[in-house]
Formats: C-alpha cells, sequence, structure tokens
C-alpha cells in the first residue's frame, strides 16, 4: 500500500484523526506548541550530546564540592512550536520519545516511532539483545550518532541492523568502512532505499539474539578464489606511480561471524595483479552478513594506501566466475577497476 510513497518522520500535534478533520481548511502558516514528552526527543540533553554547561574554572569546581548543593529548581517544560502544515504529513512515522521497552509495550502505537542514541542502543545490545528485538519488531526504531563526535564520525552501523533497527543514522558526510556498508547494505533489493528484515527479526516470538543464533543459524560455507585484478588506480604515494596491490576480504554481521583475510602482495602491478589463492569462510547467519572486497597498496609494512572496495550482502553474492566492481572511498565506481574471483558456497 506504501509503494511510490514517502512517508514523512516528525514530530506531530494532536491525533490522526484531529489531522484528518483539518484536511478541508486551509491552515496555511498556522503553528501549534508542543511540549514536555511531545517535543522531547533526541535533542534533549543525554549522555550522547555535549553537556550544555561546564564550569569555568578547576577552582570553580572545587569549591563547589566544599559548598552545600543548591536547592533542587523545578524542570523546566520544553517548548516547541510545529507548523500544522507539516504536523498532518505525519501519519505512519511520529516521533515519540523512547523511556523503557515495558512503556513501549504497554503504551506505544504502531505508528510512534523512537530514537535512541548510539551509547544507550550499544547497551541495549550487549545486556538486553532480548528485549530490543521484540522492540523493533513492533515498532521502527533510529539509532543516531553521539553529539560528541565532533569530527563526524561514524560507529560500525551492522551491531544495530543485526537487532533489527530500521533506521540506523550515520554521518553521511564522512567516508570510511561504516558508510560502505551502509551503502552495500541497500544494494539490496535495487537500491531503492527499503531492505526487508529476515524473518526472524520480525517474528514477536523470535528468540534470536547476535550473541546466541541458536536455531535460527543455517550455515553458509563460503570459497572466493581470488583469481586477478584490472587497471587497479595506481598508488599516490609511490615513486613509480605503480601499486603493491593485496585484497583484504572482510566478512560482517552477528559476533561469530566477524572474519577477515588477506591476499599475498603483488609487486609493482597494478595493471594485472594475479593472485590464485583461495578463501573460505563458514557463515552462521548469512541473511545479516555483510562482505567487503578492499584493495590496498602495501607502501611499507606499515602503511597501507586505500585504493578502492566493494561491499555488498552475502545473500547477493552469485556463484561462478564474477567480475567484481571497485569503488573510491566517496563511493563513485572507478572506471575499469576490477577484481575477478570465483565464487562458490553451499
Amino acid at each position: 500500500a506504501l509503494k511510490f510513497k514517502v512517508l514523512v518522520k516528525n514530530k506531530k500535534a494532536g491525533t490522526i484523526e484531529e489531522s484528518m478533520l483539518r484536511m478541508d481548511d486551509d491552515h496555511a502558516g498556522e503553528t501549534e506548541e508542543l511540549s514536555d514528552s511531545d517535543f522531547m526527543s533526541e535533542d534533549e540533553d543525554t549522555d550522547d550530546t555535549l553537556p550544555l554547561h561546564r564550569s569555568k574554572s578547576p577552582t570553580k569546581r572545587r569549591g563547589d564540592r566544599r559548598s552545600s548543593p543548591p536547592p533542587q529548581k523545578k524542570s523546566k517544560v520544553k517548548k516547541g512550536k510545529i507548523a500544522l502544515a507539516l504536523s498532518d504529513l505525519v501519519v505512519y512515522t511520529k516521533s515519540q520519545k523512547f523511556v523503557s521497552f515495558e512503556h513501549s509495550l504497554m503504551n506505544q502505537k504502531c505508528y510512534e516511532n523512537n530514537s535512541i542514541g548510539e551509547a544507550q542502543a550499544r547497551k541495549f545490545v550487549r545486556y538486553s539483545a532480548k528485549e530490543f528485538i521484540s522492540h523493533t519488531t513492533r515498532f521502527i526504531t533510529r539509532i543516531y550518532p553521539k553529539g560528541t563526535r565532533m569530527s563526524s564520525s561514524n560507529y560500525n552501523p551492522q551491531e544495530f541492523w543485526n537487532v533489527g533497527c530500521q533506521m540506523v543514522a550515520l554521518n553521511f558526510q564522512t567516508p570510511g568502512t561504516q558508510m560502505e556498508l551502509q551503502d552495500g547494505k541497500f544494494l539490496d533489493n535495487g537500491g531503492c532505499g527499503y531492505v526487508l528484515k529476515p524473518e526472524f527479526l520480525r517474528d514477536r516470538n523470535t528468540t534470536f539474539t547476535p550473541q546466541n543464533v541458536g536455531g535460527y543459524s543455517k550455515p553458509m560455507s563460503l570459497s572466493i578464489r581470488l583469481i586477478s585484478g584490472h587497471q587497479l588506480p595506481p598508488s599516490s604515494l609511490s615513486r613509480t606511480n605503480k601499486a603493491d596491490p593485496k585484497v583484504h576480504i572482510e566478512i560482517f554481521g552477528v559476533p561469530e561471524d566477524q572474519a577477515r583475510k588477506k591476499s599475498s602482495v603483488v609487486k609493482s602491478n597494478a595493471l594485472s595483479p594475479k593472485w590464485n589463492e583461495t578463501f573460505s569462510f563458514n557463515i552462521q547467519v548469512p541473511e545479516l552478513a555483510m562482505i567487503r572486497f578492499c584493495v590496498e597498496d602495501e607502501v611499507s609494512v606499515v602503511n597501507n594506501e586505500f585504493l578502492g572496495q566493494f561491499t555488498l550482502p552475502v545473500m547477493s553474492l552469485n556463484t561462478g566466475y564474477r567480475n567484481i566492481p571497485l569503488l573510491s572511498k566517496e563511493g563513485i565506481k572507478l572506471e575499469s577497476a576490477s577484481l575477478f574471483a570465483h565464487i562458490w558456497y553451499y
């Protein structure tokens, strides 16, 4: 029913019924005030955001310890305004402050979504994975980077995909392995933007957790024969402009499936390096696993330069002889550059 539709996720004034009654009236420019839990969401001051107030000096801080605690102030109610025209566009994805899994189970509606900071979400993955997965089978859940990431760095999105989080927000302006996983994840389904979770992350009675896959394991034995490379980009750090390429093959998924293997180094040949090396992986939960091919130039024993990569879901791999395109750090296809490999699994 929602195919080719755009969902607007935002805070909302009132109920859907009230929105429907307003549809026929002209509310251009009108706003409504939201307060307390309606307005508080991911922008509140938590341990995931920078502190708003800091002590002016160490002396002041020492003085605070000796003085008696100040009287408790009444907590101010947060208020903000929302345009009714925007509010009325919110139907299936209404932002709702996250309190606890128990509170959501008792009070949250199916069209209400939560945003949880990365630090709190990581604690849930570690200590309450079963409750977290139960929550994400019922409600769309968004994870967002903590405010202390001043350089716009990113966390690994895989750990939150493993528990069924549907919206794992990243700093898209920062290239790296995390964004490569993001782009690779959504290559599935033709890159249309929505990827269906595995059935065991949609079943409300599931007992799956990333740490204990149990009966949800469908082991895959994957074999990759890395044959050769073609027209790899030249190394900017090499004096002769010839790379000494090597290939890393990495698996991202549940903790048990994490693996990384690397090929030998081919000296001074970026045009047509040949490896003819075979790598084997045993993957317990292939539905959640991603595979990343990364080509580097071994400039020295301790220094490697990134040349290109390609990341895709393991379930999107086809068997047989395959040509693997390579992308730059920014995710742009490197014309003519590729790896040639034979893929086989059962």
